[in-house]
């Protein structure tokens, strides 16, 4: 509002000053969360947030990180440090307290249904491994392994990736002719690989149907079936078994039922490797965090160590245990410095709405990880 105020011209003249705009009661709720992370609303820092819509303040007090991350796909807000931003917020569990009906409605949802059925079963491989085999063709490594590399002695993705693979396979023991089931095998990279290095045989089953016929094509002339199939349909015997991040995808009404189907499936003998991604500390969103259920994992779920234990009990015994979950941050980075590196090739058939959800989805993994709010699981199991 302008007042007017007395100028050095004679009493008749006067000359206007604008006075600053009223904040609103949203915007300065937020300000004040904000500050006790080290961020600012239009501040000079990279990690500070430019708002560009006033309407920012209200939608994520309202919506809680779903409302945060739609408004960032709008370009409602911006900033020239993302991920950082993302862990500012995430270390000071800004996340716990600000909840909306979307946390309301994901919990109870999480309670009362199984929203991992087996008719809810490939939902997620149509809404997010059929987006586009030329999308993960350039964001991963030649083998397209879409999960946590093992950066210990690796300075390339390709490097990290491989030595994930002999990781998992030395755990198992692999021998020549054993016959393996890869439990969510994606495009095929691991039991090629496993085929061609290890000299084993193998069934590979996913819920993609993209997926599923790039696996046939890369694995055409090695002892490798691809099948489209839920692993509640799985049967076989095999001399080993391992999962490399498909459990999220389980549900903790399913934990059981998957145990079960491992044991049946497995020989005497014989070792299953299940290597996921797990929640080290509760979260705030005792379903799937809003956004990522929405717009990346739908009916996402990620275990407890807990959860894992009663579910393995009496089934399987633990044989060795190894957390890697430091070594997603670089995997995640290197994801996206190869989706920007591709994007001019990409956006021709994806918009900047695209561009900027899947900027969040990476650069909010990344800053998860950092927090170690998340962690990666590989568990060694063997038959009870």
């Amino acid at each position: 509002m302008a007042t007017p105020h007395k100028g050095h011209s004679g009493p008749m003249s006067t000359t206007w000053k604008l006075s600053a705009p009223k904040k609103s009661r949203a915007r300065k709720t937020l300000e004040g969360m904000f500050e006790t992370c080290g961020i600012q609303i239009n501040g000079s820092q990279p990690w500070d947030i430019r708002v560009f819509n006033d309407d920012f303040y209200a939608r994520v007090l309202q919506q809680g990180s779903l409302g945060f991350g739609e408004s960032y796909m709008g370009g409602w807000w911006d900033t020239a440090a993302l991920e950082e931003l993302i862990y500012r917020l995430l270390k000071a569990r800004i996340d716990q307290r600000v909840h909306s009906w979307p946390d309301l409605i994901t919990y109870v949802a999480t309670v009362l249904f199984n929203r991992q059925a087996r008719a809810r079963a490939f939902v997620v491989g149509e809404r997010h491994y059929d987006i586009g085999n030329d999308l993960y063709e350039r964001m991963l490594d030649p083998r397209m392994i879409y999960t946590c590399g093992y950066w210990e002695n690796a300075a390339t993705l390709e490097e990290a990736q491989r030595a994930k693979l002999d990781l998992v396979f030395r755990k198992l023991d692999l021998k020549p002719g054993q016959r393996v089931l890869d439990v969510g095998c994606g495009w095929g990279g691991a039991l090629e690989y496993a085929a061609r290095e290890y000299s084993v045989e193998g069934v590979g089953i996913t819920i993609s149907r993209e997926q599923a016929d790039y696996a046939r094509n890369k694995c055409a002339g090695l002892p490798i079936e691809i099948r489209l199939e839920d692993y509640r349909e799985t049967r076989g015997d095999f001399d080993h078994i391992y999962s490399i991040g498909m459990f999220e995808h389980v549900g903790p009404k399913n934990y059981r039922a998957y145990m079960r189907a491992m044991r049946r499936c497995l020989r005497p003998g014989g070792r299953f490797l299940l290597h996921t991604i797990g929640a080290n500390r509760q979260s705030a969103h005792p379903g799937t965090d809003p956004w990522i259920e929405k717009y990346i994992f739908p009916n996402s779920k990620l275990p407890t160590k807990a959860q894992i234990g009663d579910a393995l009990d009496g089934l399987f015994d633990v044989i060795g245990e190894q957390a890697i979950g430091s070594h997603y941050v670089p995997t995640l980075r290197a994801w996206r410095a190869n989706f920007e590196q591709h994007w001019p090739e990409l956006k021709k058939t994806r918009d900047d709405i695209f561009y900027r959800m899947w900027e969040f989805y990476l650069q909010s993994s990344a800053a998860s990880f950092r927090t170690e709010n998340n962690d990666v699981w590989q568990i060694l199991l063997t038959a009870a």
